[in-house]
C-alpha cells in the first residue's frame, strides 16, 4: 500500500458552508453522547464534496466538531483512499486498472488520460478542469474497461471513446453515463440472446 500524506501546500483555514454545516449537525445527532466520533467519515466526505479534497484545516475542524484528537481524524483520512489528500481538478477521473478492465484494454484508457489530462496521475491539468488516477475495481467488470468521473460511471470504453468523453467534459457537456458502445446495461454486446419471446 502506498504511503498517504497530506499535500505540502495547505490553505490557511476551512469552514463548512451553511448547508453543509447543517448536514454535519444531522450526522452528529445520529449518535449518542460520547459517540459522535462515529460521524468522522461522513463529515470528511461532506468536506471533500465542498472543497474537492481533504485539507489539514478541514481535519482540524472535524476534530473540533467531534471532540476528536487531530491525529485520529488524520488516521481516518489517510487510511481510506476515497479521500483526496491533494487538490484535484473540477472533474476527477478514476480509471479502473484491475484485472478485468486491464484484460479489456484499460491501458488505452490510461494512455488517453495521459494525453488529454496530464502525463502523471494525480496531477491537475493546466486548465484546472481535470485530474486522473488509477483505482482498484469499480464494480462494473462485465462492462470493462470503465472509469468514473465524479459520481458517474462510463463503461465499455476504448482509447478514442475516452478522448471524446474528456473533450465533451472540457466543453462543459455532461455525457450520459453507462455503456458508451451502444449496448443496454450489461446485456451481451450483440444484444439479448435469451428471454426474447413471451410464453403463455
Amino acid at each position: 500500500m502506498s504511503l498517504r500524506r497530506l499535500h505540502p501546500e495547505q490553505p490557511a483555514s476551512f469552514a463548512f458552508n451553511a448547508e453543509n454545516k447543517a448536514c454535519c449537525d444531522q450526522w452528529i445527532a445520529k449518535y449518542p453522547a460520547g459517540r459522535q466520533a462515529s460521524a468522522v467519515i461522513a463529515l470528511l466526505w461532506i468536506g471533500q464534496e465542498q472543497e474537492g479534497w481533504v485539507t489539514k484545516a478541514m481535519i482540524e475542524q472535524v476534530g473540533r466538531m467531534l471532540d476528536m484528537p487531530y491525529i485520529r481524524v488524520l488516521e481516518v483520512a489517510t487510511f481510506y483512499t476515497m479521500f483526496n489528500l491533494a487538490p484535484v481538478g473540477k472533474h476527477l477521473v478514476q480509471v479502473c486498472t484491475t484485472t478485468p478492465c486491464w484484460l479489456r484494454g484499460s491501458d488505452d484508457i490510461v494512455a488517453a488520460c495521459k494525453k488529454q489530462i496530464a502525463p502523471t496521475p494525480r496531477t491537475v491539468s493546466a486548465d484546472g478542469k481535470f485530474s486522473w488516477m488509477e483505482v482498484e475495481c469499480l464494480g462494473a467488470c462485465v462492462n470493462a474497461p470503465m472509469l468514473q468521473i465524479g459520481k458517474d460511471f462510463y463503461e465499455d470504453l476504448d482509447g478514442p471513446m475516452t478522448e471524446k468523453l474528456l473533450e465533451a467534459f472540457r466543453r462543459g457537456e455532461t455525457p450520459k453515463p453507462g455503456p458508451q458502445n451502444g449496448r443496454h446495461s450489461s446485456e451481451p454486446a450483440g444484444g439479448a440472446t435469451t428471454l426474447k419471446e413471451r410464453t403463455s
